[in-house]
């Protein structure tokens, strides 16, 4: 499937990444090519060599040394599942000290549709600063769907992540339809 479409798929440290494995292997039957990125918190949850083998692509975490061969394909669409209040505060800063916020930031600049599944619990999002962040991020064209799709881990079942694979099918390039090859 290397010319199915590229979803950079961002990970960060809330209880559904512990089953984001599930979520990309949905996504690939739906047609995608994910790579994925994971904030350092995250990618230590992770069994980053099983996604490796599952994706075909490196986990990344880290920034790639200058001159070094860019891991993963261009991609045509991003997502971050899930999305917590640290990343989405300082994405809409516009900070980039992790690998993950600095391709967040560049994705945000070049149009390519962007979808957030936050998971942020009622205190955190209460806090002045989130839903102004929010707005910020949506009127820069990023789509930010419903944190109740991911509320609760145990209920983090294949039709749970059936909602963010059906949310992210409208992002695939239209000459990139599965049913077509």
């Amino acid at each position: 499937m290397s010319d199915a479409p590229v979803l950079h798929l961002v990970v960060c440290a809330a209880p559904p990444a512990q089953r984001i494995g599930e979520l990309a292997e949905l996504l690939a039957a739906d047609g995608w090519r994910v790579c994925l990125i994971a904030t350092p918190i995250a990618g230590s949850w992770l069994d980053r060599d099983a996604l490796a083998a599952q994706t075909g692509h490196p986990v990344r975490v880290q920034w790639r040394r200058p001159g070094d061969p860019e891991p993963h394909p261009p991609a045509d669409a991003a997502a971050v599942v899930p999305a917590t209040f640290n990343t989405l505060n300082k994405w809409a800063a516009g900070a980039s000290d992790t690998l993950a916020l600095g391709i967040l930031n560049e994705l945000l600049g070049t149009g390519l549709p962007i979808h957030v599944f936050p998971r942020v619990n009622a205190a955190l999002a209460a806090h002045p600063a989130y839903a102004p962040n929010l707005r910020l991020l949506r009127e820069a064209g990023v789509v930010v769907h419903d944190g109740d799709v991911l509320r609760s881990p145990d209920e983090m079942t294949p039709s749970r992540w059936a909602v963010v694979v059906d949310a992210l099918r409208p992002a695939r390039p239209a000459t990139a339809n599965p049913d077509e090859r």
